[in-house]
């Protein structure tokens, strides 16, 4: 039966000690091999927590599945900051391109609970409350109400 481990991993910095090492000795897999395989398939998200899981078969051959990171990671590195503001709504910790929001959407579709890529802008940009990013230079919540009044239907089509 193969055995399953979900971590959540620095991307392209994984290293053999906690959460991995101790999860994965046991299973009696080449640890350092499975590092690096992780650390190669999450290079890009380089920054941010990515989540992985690594299943690991019978024969002791494993496979990697890299999930996309958090909607906030993703944010937070297109607004070029490195945590958020410490009073979103009125502190602003950094700026989003639309474009950008719209790229974060497509990229976690799969894992929203969006059915249109206007909603999950929307999603997006709720995160980007959270957070403390402004849009376009526009509160998040005013670019929300923008979207519901039609001005950025050019650029929301699927």
């Amino acid at each position: 039966m193969a055995e399953t481990v979900e971590v959540l991993v620095p991307g392209g910095k994984a290293t053999a000690g906690p959460p991995l090492g101790p999860a994965l000795g046991p299973l009696g897999i080449n640890v350092k091999a499975v590092v690096d395989e992780i650390n190669k398939k999450t290079a890009e998200f380089n920054g941010m927590q990515v989540p992985v899981t690594v299943t690991v078969d019978d024969k002791k051959n494993f496979t990697i599945e890299v999930g996309i990171p958090p909607t906030t990671a993703l944010v937070m590195k297109e607004a070029g900051i490195s945590k958020g503001s410490a009073e979103p709504g009125t502190l602003v910790a950094g700026d989003l391109p639309l474009e950008a929001a719209v790229r974060i959407a497509r990229m976690k579709f799969d894992g929203m609970l969006s059915y249109d890529l206007k909603s999950a802008v929307k999603e997006v940009l709720g995160t980007c409350v959270s957070v403390g990013v402004t849009v376009e230079g526009r509160k998040p919540r005013e670019v929300i109400q923008a979207i519901n009044d039609g001005e950025y239907d050019g650029v929301l089509v699927a």
